[in-house]
C-alpha cells in the first residue's frame, strides 16, 4: 500500500503502518489514539517502562504533546529539524503514559522520507519507534519484518531505511542538557 491517502486513513483509523524514516523502518501510529499506541507496544514487545518517541509533522506541533522548549533546546530544534534528532521535553499533562517516562516525551520532526512525507500529510503527531521487536536489531525495509508483526499492521510503505545511526537523543530538561544516544546528528557535548 503506497496510496498516501489510504496511509493517512490507516493512521486515523487506529491503524500501525510500517514505514521507512531516514535511518530505519519506523512502526507509525496515532499518538493521540490510545488504543493504536497499545497496539504498537504490543507489536513490539515493548515493556510499559520504555516510552515510544513521536514524529512530529512539523516544528510547531511541538506545542500539541509538550511545553514550550528552552532558548537552548529550540536552537537545536532550529539547526537540526527535520532530521535524527530526538528531544526529550517536558510533556504536557494528560499524555498516553506509553509515550513519557519521568514526565518527558521524546519527539522529533522527520527528514527526508516517506515517514516524512506520511506525518506531514497526517498532520499529527504518530509514533517513532523501530519496526522490530524490542531487543531485536532495526529493520530496513518491510521485507525483513517478521510474519506475526507484519499480520498486526494496517500498511506497509514500500522503499529501504539507509540504516546507520538511530537519532540522535538529548534530553533538554536537564542543564546543561544531556546526549543519552549518540546517533546520526553529531552534537557536541561541549556545545550544550
Amino acid at each position: 500500500m503506497d496510496d498516501l491517502a489510504a496511509l493517512v486513513r490507516v493512521l486515523a483509523e487506529g491503524g500501525v503502518v510500517a514505514c521507512p524514516t531516514e535511518t530505519w523502518l519506523g512502526l507509525l501510529a496515532d499518538a493521540r489514539n490510545e488504543k493504536a499506541v497499545e497496539r504498537v507496544a504490543e507489536l513490539k514487545g515493548r515493556p510499559s517502562d520504555m516510552p515510544i518517541a513521536l514524529l512530529l509533522p512539523d516544528a510547531a506541533s511541538v506545542n500539541a504533546v509538550a511545553e514550550p522548549p528552552s532558548a537552548a533546546a529550540q536552537a537545536l530544534i532550529s539547526r537540526h529539524w527535520p532530521g535524527p534528532l530526538t528531544i526529550l521535553l517536558t510533556a504536557k499533562p494528560g499524555l498516553n503514559p506509553r509515550l513519557c517516562r519521568d514526565g518527558k516525551v521524546g519527539v522529533r520532526v522527520p527528514g527526508p522520507s516517506p515517514a516524512s512525507d506520511l506525518v506531514r500529510a497526517f498532520g499529527h503527531p504518530v509514533t517513532a519507534t523501530s519496526a522490530n521487536r524490542t531487543g531485536e536489531p532495526p529493520l530496513r525495509s518491510a521485507a525483513e519484518l517478521p510474519g506475526e508483526l507484519a499480520e498486526g499492521l494496517g500498511g506497509l510503505v514500500p522503499g529501504i531505511s539507509p540504516g546507520g545511526a538511530p537519532s540522535t537523543l538529548i534530553d533538554s530538561t536537564r542543564t546543561p542538557m544531556e546526549i543519552l544516544r549518540a546517533g546520526a546528528v553529531a552534537i557536541d557535548p561541549a556545545a550544550l
